[in-house]
């Protein structure tokens, strides 16, 4: 009895695995889709993964260039820019784009494999490694130069990417399920990008806003990541707003209300 109960969780292992690893390829696959339908391969190519960004978010840099310490903190206007804008835009390609998933990848369902977190996650990977590699290349440069220097807490910085991505994907999730069939709400998604800007706290710091509107700030889970990725980026800069078990709270449970609502889109969804 013994050696069949082990036999039965090896079996049960290696399904996982296999499961697993063909999930990947599936997800691997759909990403090279992506890279191809969105950016082809003539000109520049896939490196307008990269390029598009980095102009963006180097074009915005520039403005600062002959701007002082941000309020007498010791922060760097560049590199508070750039850390700022390319993770917003992380944020904004993920939000944006997840309005057309399903009906510029509608034919990929006919593919049992396929599911509709599989498109959302491969598109979420893209924009997320497009927008790290640009902030790498980006903070790269200006420290070479000497207007930034490397990051005083490469650890708390990356695990502030990661809960950046981690909320993207997961607003993203939802996005997707209410602008399906819904195009009321699918003209208010871009609008709202734009609003949420300057209240997401990518050019500002809860410090320099006077309460109650910190208080009611730091209710909302973009602005505590921003501080925590200033944290991670900027000796003066402190944690003292940032709530990490919160984040994590806010993540799971917009993560689970997008699951939730994808998998209701998914039986409204007839392929002919």
């Amino acid at each position: 009895m013994t050696m069949i109960s082990d036999t039965s969780g090896s079996t049960g292992d290696r399904g996982f695995w296999r499961g697993l690893k063909v999930q990947g390829d599936v997800i691997g696959a759909l990403l090279m889709r992506e890279l191809h339908t969105r950016y082809g391969r003539e000109n520049v190519g896939y490196l307008w993964i990269f390029l598009e960004p980095m102009t963006l978010a180097g074009a915005v840099a520039l403005l600062h260039i002959k701007s002082g310490s941000s309020h007498e903190t010791g922060i760097a206007p560049i590199p508070f820019t750039i850390l700022g804008y390319t993770l917003f835009i992380m944020f904004r390609g993920m939000v944006t784009r997840a309005e057309g998933t399903l009906e510029a990848n509608m034919p990929l369902l006919y593919h049992r494999r396929v599911t509709i977190f599989d498109m959302m996650f491969s598109r979420a990977l893209l924009e997320g490694a497009s927008t790290f590699v640009t902030f790498l290349v980006l903070i790269g440069f200006v420290t070479i130069v000497g207007m930034a220097s490397l990051p005083e807490r490469p650890l708390e910085l990356l695990i502030g990417v990661l809960l950046m991505f981690w909320f993207s994907f997961a607003v993203s999730l939802l996005i997707c399920a209410w602008t399906h069939d819904n195009r009321l709400v699918a003209r208010f998604v871009h609008p709202i990008t734009y609003i949420l800007m300057p209240l997401s706290g990518a050019f500002y710091q809860l410090i320099w806003i006077p309460e109650p509107y910190r208080s009611w700030l730091t209710w909302f889970p973009m602005t505590t990541i921003f501080e925590l990725l200033r944290y991670g980026q900027f000796r003066s800069a402190r944690d003292t707003f940032v709530d990490i078990p919160y984040i994590v709270g806010c993540c799971l449970v917009l993560t689970y209300a997008g699951m939730v609502s994808i998998r209701a889109t998914r039986r409204r969804v007839h392929l002919h």
